[in-house]
């Protein structure tokens, strides 16, 4: 199996894993999303690959600043539906919010 084939299953896995938790108990579901799992998937997968220790000091810091603006999908999202805004438009307040903060992280971080 390639590394790449084998790199999409296992991540598409607990994507789907995720889910279905998810489905089954919230806060368990989110437990298992808000582990960093991506993120350390990324930086395993970066190491396989390069071995560069510089490389993934440096990925695992822009992740950190890259994180913070992604909150606000967490908080325009759940604010959006309580204020009785349907899911879609809702999602994509909290997307739209979520892009503007990676522009403006961008920008503050000279990228």
């Amino acid at each position: 199996m390639s590394q790449f084939l084998l790199k999409t299953v296992i991540s598409a896995l607990l994507i789907a894993g995720a889910s279905e938790l998810g489905r089954r108990s919230t806060i368990a579901g989110a437990l298992l999303v808000s582990l960093p799992l991506t993120s350390l998937l990324a930086i395993v997968w970066l190491w396989r690959d390069t071995r560069d220790t510089a490389r993934i000091a440096a990925f695992s810091s822009e992740i950190f600043w890259l994180v913070l603006p992604s909150l606000l999908l967490f908080i325009v999202l759940p604010l959006s539906l309580r204020l009785g805004y349907g899911f879609w438009t809702s999602l994509g307040a909290g997307t739209l919010a979520t892009i503007v903060g990676y522009g403006v992280m961008l920008t503050l971080r000279g990228a």
